[in-house]
């Protein structure tokens, strides 16, 4: 896996916490709530993860550790959602793709 400049990671970080905090401080502001959840979508595309929250952890995370950790953790974590691991058959147990 390929991981994102820690300068780039960053900047878009600090702009996601800016635009957090002025969406705090102003709720009902249309412009600043749009910007934010823009803000928060280039942070899970750049750090790979389905919700902001976890983008901003995770970068957190990449820009306090080194490249070794991140990596680690990401491999150590279960994958969820993938198709359950295949039984092996015996070898001398050979049937077609078709089930004859």
């Amino acid at each position: 896996m390929l991981l994102p400049a820690k300068a780039e990671v960053a900047r878009h970080l600090r702009r996601y916490r800016s635009w957090e905090r002025a969406m705090l401080a102003h709720p009902d502001d249309g412009r600043v709530r749009a910007t934010f959840e823009d803000a928060g979508y280039t942070l899970c595309v750049l750090m790979g993860k389905r919700c902001a929250r976890e983008a901003a952890d995770a970068a957190e995370r990449y820009l306090h550790t080194g490249l070794v950790t991140c990596l680690r953790e990401q491999s150590e974590r279960p994958q969820s959602g993938g198709a359950p691991p295949r039984e092996r058959r015996a070898s001398g147990d050979r049937r077609s793709p078709a089930g004859a």
